[in-house]
């Protein structure tokens, strides 16, 4: 099963994704090739930037946590580092996560976060 790889500065890492038509519509946006975006922090909690195209919404009421790549407004991506609570759709999910780990790699201010397909 195909992963979402996330890369900062060279460094990789990698998300499982949610079983909704969103990250399904994500994945093949994907394989035809990565999506770099420009990210920022915001709110403390998470790094959001523009995809560029939008994808479907499955929004709902969820509680996020580390590690959650999330779909905003059907357009913005986010990477969260910490919790949060809305009605979101949930694209993908970093194992493991904690707010220091993404943190260190998203790294301080505005970055260029590529997305893409790897795996099997």
């Amino acid at each position: 099963m195909k992963k979402l790889g996330i890369s900062v500065g060279g460094n990789l890492l990698t998300a499982d994704f949610e079983d909704n038509s969103s990250a399904e519509a994500f994945a093949s946006r994907l394989a035809s090739g990565s999506v770099t975006v420009s990210m920022s922090d915001y709110g403390d909690f998470e790094k959001v930037g523009s995809l560029g195209f939008s994808l479907p919404r499955n929004d709902r009421p969820i509680d996020t946590v580390p590690g959650d790549v999330i779909l905003y407004q059907g357009n913005q991506i986010t990477i969260y580092y910490d919790e949060n609570s809305w009605s979101f759709t949930k694209l993908a999910h970093i194992p493991g996560a904690t707010r220091e780990s993404v943190l260190e790699f998203l790294g301080s201010g505005t970055v260029s976060v590529t997305f893409s397909l790897v795996g099997e």
